[in-house]
């Protein structure tokens, strides 16, 4: 009979165990992929922000040391990502493409100027920040005219920052979710052992010694549910990539770096934390009220 219970109380523990570690693996998995698109959002807003140009068209007496300076001065600018120099020849010719006859022959001369482009690093592509640095070039005694797509870096400012306030509402929200579930399977988990506890407690084991074998069980169970999910996202990212080549979401080592340690961290604190409270209440728990 004693070796049926046994038996028993095992394959419920065993079960127990099971439950948590797949509840675990599933929350951190979600997790997981809303973190991914929050990463690749960050990198797709980048992408378009680095794409966004200031255009210095220079004036026709500027000579070819004076521009050379120029340029030089500009890439050593905390702004600048990439500057590339467009001569008026140069662009005559881009132009005679585009409109599919030479310009410069029907008029007798080439209007367009010398001109730099400017590509900026995407924390300065802000309404504020390149008009403070459109500003800053007007003056400046080699500049004709300062040039930039002023609506669409407006437009593409407030939509990033849309999109971004969202998703960091929803990653918050499932967070919270996630916090709640892992926690309430670790607390069933420590609650099926609540008698072991007072028992131990009884016989005289300090606190922090019936605690460390749980916070251990619980740390196992987070870092096993949390292997579980990063095979799963391993799946998924797999596959989006074969969908979606452009995202290089297999070569892109700072993000996948960034996501797996992150959910390791994030189960190795919770389970810790939902460990030591769970083990914590019922250490301070009557006797009387085990049976509740």
């Amino acid at each position: 009979m004693s070796f049926n219970f046994d038996s028993y109380q095992k394959r419920r523990l065993r079960s127990s165990y099971f439950s948590v570690v797949i509840s675990i693996a599933l929350v951190l998995f979600m997790v997981g992929f809303l973190g991914l698109v929050l990463l690749k959002s960050t990198q797709v807003a980048n992408h378009f922000k680095e794409e966004v140009v200031i255009t210095l068209f220079l004036k026709n007496d500027t000579s070819n040391n004076q521009i050379e300076n120029l340029r030089s001065s500009l890439i050593k600018e905390i702004f600048t990502r990439k500057i590339v120099y467009i001569s008026k020849d140069d662009a005559a010719k881009f132009y005679a493409e585009d409109l599919g006859e030479d310009f410069v022959n029907y008029l007798g001369t080439n209007p367009l100027k010398n001109s730099i482009d400017i590509y900026l690093n995407p924390g300065f592509v802000t309404p504020e920040k390149m008009g403070e640095i459109a500003d800053r070039f007007k003056d400046n005694s080699y500049v004709f005219e300062v040039s930039y797509d002023k609506p669409l870096v407006t437009f593409l400012t407030q939509n990033i920052q849309r999109v971004s306030f969202w998703l960091f509402v929803i990653s918050s929200f499932f967070g919270l979710i996630a916090l709640i579930l892992i926690n309430s399977s670790i607390r069933l988990s420590v609650y099926s052992k609540r008698f072991n506890i007072k028992t131990m407690q009884m016989v005289g084991a300090t606190k922090s010694f019936i605690r460390k074998p749980f916070i251990w069980n619980g740390i196992q169970l987070g870092f096993i549910g949390a292997i579980l999910s990063l095979i799963g996202l391993g799946v998924v990212i797999y596959y989006i990539d074969q969908k979606i080549p452009s995202l290089q979401l297999t070569t892109d080592y700072t993000t996948l770096a960034y996501l797996g340690g992150g959910i390791l961290i994030i189960a190795f604190v919770i389970s810790w934390l939902s460990t030591f409270f769970a083990t914590q209440r019922f250490l301070n728990l009557q006797t009387e009220k085990l049976y509740y």
